[in-house]
Formats: structure tokens, sequence, C-alpha cells
């Protein structure tokens, strides 16, 4: 951490006096002054129009030198002919080093370190160049050699460039310590200085800080009330950014490009279409150029209000698309399932990285299609994009879907081999994938082994040992995670209640059930009142169940009637059973299973023309049993199976052995009627 607390300013470094130059219009240039282009590659105009740059030949073939090897060359002879030790001739010197396409800034703070009287437009322009480069932190360290060195004192130039470093790289303690510089040399009062601190506050995460300047600043302009209002989006707070776009109207500010950036983001949080349409109309209207990011957000804007008609426009009619352009248009086909458009969009990018490819394998992971993820993942290496840990993320999740334990393992070793940093994301996907693909010890050792866990690791290892029938150790880790002070969310009672279900544990149920509004302010839904008619109705508390449904603040679904249903069934009550039925049939009348259910369940009771009814009332709504299926991974390849499927080419082999697994069943006198199981299986019933 650079630090400025060791350095302060001598009285003689506050002097009010102009620092000498023969060339004072040359010390500054309003072109160093934020806001400034990040350096790609293409070098800041240095150019200068002064009188001595034409009239020098030396100077002059600075200003068109295209490589350091020449410039050597001119410095060597501004050496001889003693030129170099003019500040202005320097800093030409200077600026070549800095900002020109051939920069070399090692070579440029030699220079500016050996003149012999360097002013403050060399310093500036070095730290512009340092501001710009891949190592900024060094133009702060320029900085600190001023005040070090004494003779000079930074200017209302000086700032912005240093304070710009500061937001990138969202140093906000290195930023109060120069905000503090700023106050005591008396700069606050410089809109160009001003600008720069609110920014740097605002991408340092100081709203307050930055809205209290603001707010007591009389020097403001649309560049401030951009900061802000863009600032305010980008933290997620979305409302407080539109109300102080209102309060710019009342000013009689008028908005630019920038400004609608941020409005138009805010209404693309908010969900807001009425008026993320309005703000677009009002682009229109006023003549607004649609700039590239503009455009893009406002594409993020329609796609997240579910108008992708309207973010496609856009998009056909942008001439200059960029990476962010593709992979919003991407992430709006993929959301409404249009996979196939979205992947043949993928392939059309000009130019591709891993957001595009990323933002598809969420589109696939979101639409249940594990196999697809794994099929991109290894287009994606036949490209040569290389994977991040969103990729390796989403392809855990795929794995989980899909059961895939095998393959989830080799990326497991994947993330080992490439040294990927493994950081809480990557873990909790690898104990979520481990628990879900049947390997709970290894997923506990994962979740043991992190460094840091959060409130998703917590859920996912509290969920992966409800599943596997281990309900205390579930609650064990569920009160864990409550004192280390995380505060659990809606899907960890959904894990905690399923391990409550799975152990028969119904005080404890209850106990939790009623702490997630009394204690942690969340309210049950529908899946917490499925885990809890499931679990009242396996212990046979069916009236306690069926009360609690009809309490519900909102109608109850299909699952958790079906959970009623279910336990009727084993609890042979057939009055109620019959209840559950109808509401069923109400709710999802082509649900086979459900009609199957009764009619068993009137059988098992010795009403066999009510069983009958219900088979006749199934043909008569023209409800067909669905096919079942079922999928098993060997040697990392997935197979899926349907029912009466011959595709696979070693189908005969398999039925031959589950032939002799069923005869082996049929031995022991585990499984009740074996003939009519083992005719059904090969008739292509449900086992197929």
């Amino acid at each position: 951490m650079i630090s400025f607390t060791v350095i302060g300013f001598r009285s003689h470094r506050l002097s009010p006096k102009p620092i000498f130059s023969p060339f004072p219009s040359l010390l500054h240039t309003r072109s160093l002054s934020l806001p400034l282009p990040p350096h790609k590659g293409k070098p800041t105009n240095r150019n200068t129009t002064h009188t001595l740059v034409h009239s020098n030949p030396l100077l002059s073939l600075i200003e068109n030198s295209k490589s350091m090897s020449h410039l050597k060359q001119i410095q060597a002879r501004m050496t001889v002919s003693g030129l170099i030790s003019d500040p202005f001739a320097s800093s030409r010197l200077i600026a070549f080093c800095a900002i020109s396409e051939s920069r070399n800034l090692d070579y440029c703070t030699k220079i500016l370190l050996n003149s012999e009287c360097p002013n403050v437009f060399s310093w500036n322009v070095a730290i512009r160049g340092y501001s710009e480069s891949e190592s900024p932190s060094e133009a702060v360290i320029l900085y600190r050699r001023i005040l070090r060195d004494g003779g000079l004192r930074p200017d209302n130039y000086t700032y912005p460039l240093l304070l710009k470093v500061c937001a990138s790289l969202k140093s906000d303690l290195m930023g109060f310590q120069l905000l503090g510089h700023v106050l005591e040399l008396g700069f606050n009062a410089d809109v160009f200085v001003h600008n720069a601190v609110i920014h740097m506050l605002v991408s340092c995460g100081e709203l307050q800080a930055a809205r209290k300047m603001f707010d007591e600043s009389c020097v403001r302009d649309l560049v401030s009330w951009n900061s802000l209002i863009n600032g305010y989006a980008r933290a997620g707070l979305a409302s407080e950014a539109l109300r102080l776009y209102q309060e710019m109207e009342d000013d009689s500010i008028k908005p630019d490009e920038v400004t609608m950036i941020g409005v138009v983001s805010s209404c693309a949080q908010l969900e807001d279409l009425n008026k993320g349409t309005e703000f677009h109309q009002f682009i229109r209207i006023n003549g607004l150029n649609l700039t590239v990011p503009l455009a893009n957000a406002l594409m993020d804007m329609y796609v997240k209000c579910n108008n992708l008609k309207a973010a496609q426009e856009i998009f056909s009619d942008m001439k200059n698309k960029t990476v962010v352009s593709w992979t919003t248009m991407i992430v709006g086909y993929a959301k409404f399932g249009f996979l196939d458009v979205a992947r043949k969009l993928l392939y059309e990018m000009p130019e591709k990285n891993v957001v595009p490819w990323n933002a598809m394998i969420s589109g696939y992971i979101q639409a249940k299609c594990g196999k697809e993820v794994l099929a991109l993942f290894h287009e994606m290496q036949a490209w040569n994009i290389k994977p991040d840990e969103i990729t390796i993320v989403g392809c855990l999740s795929a794995c989980s879907q899909l059961g895939a334990l095998d393959i989830g393992i080799w990326f497991h070793r994947y993330i080992e081999k490439h040294i990927i940093f493994p950081n809480v994301a990557l873990g909790t996907a690898l104990v979520d994938m481990y628990a879900k693909c049947g390997n709970i010890k290894k997923g506990l050792q994962v979740f043991q082994e992190m460094p840091g866990r959060n409130s998703m690791t917590w859920t996912a290892i509290i969920c992966g040992l409800a599943v596997h029938g281990h309900a205390r150790d579930s609650i064990f880790y569920f009160e864990q995670m409550i004192g280390t002070g995380l505060m659990p969310d809606e899907i960890t009672f959904i894990g905690v209640l399923s391990a409550c279900c799975h152990g028969g544990l119904v005080q404890e149920g209850r106990k939790y059930f009623y702490q997630m509004s009394l204690k942690f302010n969340l309210y049950p839904n529908r899946k917490h009142y499925s885990c809890m008619v499931d679990l009242l109705g396996r212990a046979g508390l069916l009236q306690e169940a069926e009360d609690l449904i009809t309490s519900m603040p909102t109608e109850a679904d299909a699952v958790i009637w079906g959970a009623l249903f279910f336990a009727c069934r084993i609890h042979k009550n057939v009055v109620m059973g019959e209840r559950a039925a109808f509401k069923l049939f109400e709710l999802d009348p082509h649900d086979s299973g459900n009609y199957i259910l009764l009619a068993s369940m009137y059988g098992e009771a010795n009403m066999w023309d009510e069983a009958e009814k219900a088979r006749k009332l199934m043909k008569e709504r023209g409800v067909e049993k669905t096919p079942g299926c079922s999928s098993i991974e060997v040697n990392g390849i997935v197979y899926e199976f349907t029912v009466r499927d011959k595709l696979h080419p070693h189908s005969r082999q398999i039925y031959d052995c589950l032939f002799q697994l069923t005869r082996e069943i049929e031995i022991v006198g585990s499984v009740p009627d074996v003939h009519g199981f083992r005719d059904n299986f090969f008739l292509g019933s449900e086992f197929g």
C-alpha cells in the first residue's frame, strides 16, 4: 500500500508564487485534465504549436520522431549543444517517452530524474504516462518524489491524474490522503479536481462522501452529476440514481449520453420497462448520440425487462458492435429459451473471448441442458478460449445436473492443474457437485479444506447432507452456520427442512419453520410448505398437514397437494386422499401419476369400483402414462434410457444383464410380485 503519511508539505512548497519557465503557457495543458482516455496502444496527441518547436530543428525532430532510437540520437545532440538544460526542451523528450506510440516509461523516468530543473509539466506528463500504463501505482511514486525533492509544488493538473489512478485501483486510503493534499492546497474549487475527487470516491464505493462533497460544492457541472448518477447505478442503488436525475432536471441541467447510460442502467436493475422506454424516446427526440455504450445499456435494459424484440432492433441497427453488444444479445436469446439462435450468434461473433461463452453456458444451465454445457466447454478448448472461474463453475453445475461424477472429478483436477485460485464460488460449486453426484464424503472434505466460506457454501453442504439422509449432520452444520454470524436464506431453510423430513424430526421441523419469520425475517414460500406437509404427512399427522395447507397465505400448488396425497396413501386415509387427489386433478389434469396413484389407493382399500372409475376418468380425459426416463454415467459418458428404448448399440446385453439381476432379486425374495416386475420390465413399462 502506498502511503503519504510520512510525507508532508514544507512551507516553501505551498508558496503561491508562480513557477518560473520561459514558456509558461506550455506548463499546463487542458489535455491533461480528466476525463482521460485509457492508453490502449494509441498515443495521446503530444504535439505543440509553440514557436520554439518550429524554430528549433532538434525540437521539431522530436515532434516527428517515430522510435526511441531516433529520440536518443536527438537527445545526444541536445546534450552536446546544451539545449538539454532548458526545462521546456527536456519536457519534450519526457513527453515523447511518456505518451507517444513508442513510449518507454523507464527511460522517461531516467530523463526526468536527471534533468537539471524539470518543470511541473514534465512531472505531470510522466505521471500521466504511468497512470495510463499497466503499473499505474508508479504515478503515485513519482508524486511522492515531487513532495520529497521540494522546489516544485503539484498543481491543479497533477491531482486529476492521481485521483484517476486511485479510482482505477479502488484505493480509498490513497484517495483520501490525496484529498487532504487537495484541500490543503486549495484546489477543491477547481472543477476538474472537484470532479476527479467525486469520481474517485464513487469508484471506491464511498458514495456518501461523494454525495456530501457534491451537495456542498459550488463548482459542479454535468460531469459531476454524471459521476454520481452512474456511481449510484453501478452500486445497485437504482432508485437513488433516478432521484438524482430528477434533481438534475429540476436544476435545468441538460443530460448527455453518459447521463443516459446511468439512468437506463437503473431502469434495467428495476426492470422498469415503461421508464426505460421513456428514456429511449428522450434520446431519440433530443438527438443524443447513440454511442456504443449507450446502445449496449439500452439493449441490456430491454433484455432484463423482457422486450427481446426492442433489443434485437437496436442490435441490428448498430454499425460498431462490441463484445458487450454480442454478449448482451446472447444472454437475451438464452434467457427466452432461443438457445439455438444464441449459439449461432456466438459463432458469428468476429471477436471471441470467454465472456460470451460463459453467457451461453449460463443459458444452458438455466435450461437444464447439462450435456450441451460440457460440449460447449470442449468447443471452447478447440477455439483456444481459455476458461475462467465462471466457466468452471458453470461446468460443475452441469455435472451436478447430470450426476456426472467422473467428469466433475476431472474438472476438480483441472482446477488444481491449472492453478485456478480456489475462490469461494469454485469451492461452493465443487461441494455442490460432489453432494449431488453421490459423493458426500468428498463434498465434506472440500468444504473443510476451503479457506473461506459464504452462506451459499454452507447451504450447499446443508442441502447435500439432507439429500443423503444425514439429517442430524445437516442440522449440526445449520447451527454452525448461524454461529459464524452468517444469515441463512430461503434455500438454506429448504435444506434444513428437507433434513428434518428425511429424518422424521417433526419437532425440529416445526421449530425451524416458525423460526424463518420470527427470527430471520424470512417468509416461507411454497417449497417450505411442501417440506412441512411432507414431514407431517410421513409422520401420520395428516390433519395438521391439511390444516397447514388451508392456512397458507397463497394457493397451494400441485407439489404440496401431491405430498399430502402420497402421505394419505401410505397411511391409508382414503377420504383425505380423495380430497387431495381431486384437488390435483384441478391443478394438473394431465398428470398420469395422480390417476394411477388414486386407483392404486382404492385397490389397496378393496374399493375396486372406485379404482375402475379412476382408470376410466384417466382414459376419458385422454391422459396417457408418461414414459419413464433414466440416465447413467459410464466412463465419463452420460447415457439416457426411456421406455421401450432399443437405440443403444448394446441394448441386448443390457437387457440380459437386467434379466439376471431380476432373477437374483427373485431368489433372495426381496421384491413382491417379481414375475409382474420382470414382465413389465421387458414389455418396456416404466423400467425401460
